[in-house]
């Protein structure tokens, strides 16, 4: 890769995920209400981080009677909301700074009904940033998100296909 592309883990997000991370317990509920805060939707499945690397984020939501449908079971947009957060963490993490992404869509499967709460887990195959420059264009990143239930079970998967573009220099 080229050395003008900053490594990935180089955002402001990825950064406190580095710094909160470390703090036993209490530090990754800080980090994820952070992440809340700021994209107050969120808030809705109240998502917890649990990992947070290049290429890959896991995070986990507890059912509670906010995101039930009416089978009482997880419901199924709540569960994208969940996906769209753990796509988000992987990005933050696997984007340089010298790059942006945006989501631009989403596909999911609904596999089975679910059972208690759901664990996240986003992957992707990253590309090499120094191809994609401002004179190049932007490039589709796919993040695979597989949601699994609190037996086990997968229970919805999700593609969400993200627009990566390099930021033009000042």
């Amino acid at each position: 890769m080229n050395d003008s592309i900053a490594p990935a883990m180089s955002t402001p997000t990825a950064a406190m995920w580095t710094k909160l991370s470390r703090i036993p317990v209490v530090g990754t509920r800080l980090f994820s209400a952070a992440v809340s805060l700021k994209a107050p939707y969120f808030r809705t499945v109240l998502p917890r981080l649990r990992v947070m690397e290049p290429g890959r984020a896991v995070a986990s939501a507890p059912k509670w009677w906010g995101i039930q449908n009416h089978i009482g079971t997880f419901h199924a947009i709540a569960a994208c909301n969940l996906a769209e957060f753990v796509m988000g963490m992987l990005c933050e993490a696997s984007v340089p700074s010298s790059h942006r992404w945006v989501p631009k869509g989403m596909t999911t499967n609904y596999l089975k009904i679910s059972k208690g709460s759901l664990t996240a887990t986003a992957t992707a195959d990253l590309p090499d940033y120094a191809e994609i420059t401002p004179e190049s264009g932007g490039r589709n990143l796919d993040v695979r998100i597989e949601l699994v239930d609190s037996e086990g079970t997968l229970v919805q998967d999700a593609v969400i296909t993200c627009w990566v573009t390099a930021k033009k220099k000042r």
